[in-house]
């Protein structure tokens, strides 16, 4: 039996043994080596391939659903215009006066209330809402801006979006 120094009180010279054998075994052997940067990619690979994975399922559930309501609804459903088709295109444009004097050019036409408040706060620009009902145009969809074209806005102002009650 080898030594490393002297025995703990409370332990066995069995015990001892097995502790001297297991240290001798640590100072022997050599360290593992862990390549870090190819176990990295590995897990970057993986997480991409699924998220590919998960987004293809969801693509091929919806495209199915959208068939589906499509079967289902057959010839008996029409389509309504969007706020596009019942509107002109100068009434639903918003003209922004940039700091340096030009002069940008925001179409709304089409857009939903959502897209149409991104647009304007994205100009630093206040948007105000307000619904009419509009004969044949999709719920939410952009059907007047105050000011529109010919005026010009400048960040700081305030528009005013009407949008299609349905």
């Amino acid at each position: 039996m080898s030594s490393h120094g002297s025995r703990p009180s409370g332990c066995t010279p069995f015990e001892q043994e097995l502790v001297n054998a297991m240290n001798d075994f640590a100072n022997t052997a050599e360290t593992p080596y862990f390549d870090t940067a190819a176990i990295e990619r590995g897990a970057r690979r993986k997480r991409a391939t699924s998220i590919a994975g998960i987004a293809a399922a969801l693509l091929v559930v919806g495209t199915g659903t959208a068939l589906a309501a499509g079967a289902v609804g057959g010839a008996s459903h029409t389509p309504r215009p969007t706020a596009a088709a019942t509107t002109s295109a100068k009434s639903t444009t918003v003209l922004y006066g940039s700091r340096n004097g030009t002069t940008v050019t925001v179409p709304l036409t089409g857009l939903d209330s959502m897209g149409a408040r991104a647009a304007l706060v994205r100009l630093h620009l206040t948007p105000s809402f307000s619904r009419t009902p509009v004969a044949g145009c999709e719920q939410s969809t952009v059907v007047a801006v105050s000011p529109h074209a010919p005026a010009v806005v400048h960040a700081g102002d305030t528009v005013h979006v009407t949008v299609c009650a349905g």
